[in-house]
């Protein structure tokens, strides 16, 4: 089954939300982002969350020692770096990382290689290169730059998506989980509705490529 992320939570109520959704990671921005949140709004949201679900810190180009602080204080799962940090910097991250790579064509999918289980990262997420953006743009990249890049790579994929388009992307790309923010959004808050019918949508469309596959 596709994994689904929802990032950019503000509030307990949309966190709550997107875990009754289905939600299996919900995320949190330290960056500057209308979507961003102080380290002590995402502590106070995360002690209330349910067992079993994965929380996410979204950082850019940020001073290593402050990610850190950051991720011991609010006891993340995980760091998503969605800048330009090295591989050297990931390794003395102290939480698994998740290395954004922003596709504007197919050469840019070769910066995945620079970074390996040994640099401390797990996951590729790929995302929308829109320039002076860092993500939460609501904009797709052609998905045939990433085919079969799963195969090789652990890979989240990220923007532009939501229901009406995420069921192609799953079967066109394979990736092993997916990761939204304004497309599970009314007027710029996250919308319940739209929460639960995405995360429908993507255990339909896993269900179908699966069988398929079989």
């Amino acid at each position: 089954m596709v994994r689904v992320k929802i990032c950019g939570l503000t509030t307990t109520e949309a966190a709550l939300a997107a875990v009754d959704a289905g939600a299996d990671t919900i995320g949190f921005v330290f960056t500057s982002s209308k979507r961003e949140v102080t380290p002590e709004q995402a502590r106070r949201i995360i002690q209330l969350l349910p067992p079993y679900v994965t929380t996410t810190g979204v950082f850019v180009n940020e001073e290593l020692h402050i990610v850190n602080d950051i991720a011991a204080y609010c006891h993340l799962d995980l760091v998503q770096l969605h800048g330009q940090e090295s591989p050297q910097y990931c390794e003395q991250v102290i939480r698994p990382v998740v290395k954004t790579i922003s596709v504007r064509d197919e050469d840019d999918l070769v910066q995945i290689d620079a970074y390996t289980h040994e640099n401390n990262v797990r996951a590729i997420l790929l995302d929308t290169h829109v320039d002076g953006a860092t993500g939460g743009t609501g904009q797709p990249f052609p998905w045939k730059f990433a085919v079969g890049v799963s195969e090789r790579r652990t890979i989240i994929l990220a923007g532009g998506l939501h229901v009406g388009n995420v069921a192609r992307a799953i079967e066109q790309v394979r990736p092993f989980a997916v990761d939204v923010s304004s497309g599970v959004e009314t007027a710029g808050v996250k919308d319940r509705n739209k929460m639960r019918k995405f995360v429908q949508e993507v255990h339909s469309a896993s269900l179908e490529a699966h069988l398929v596959s079989d």
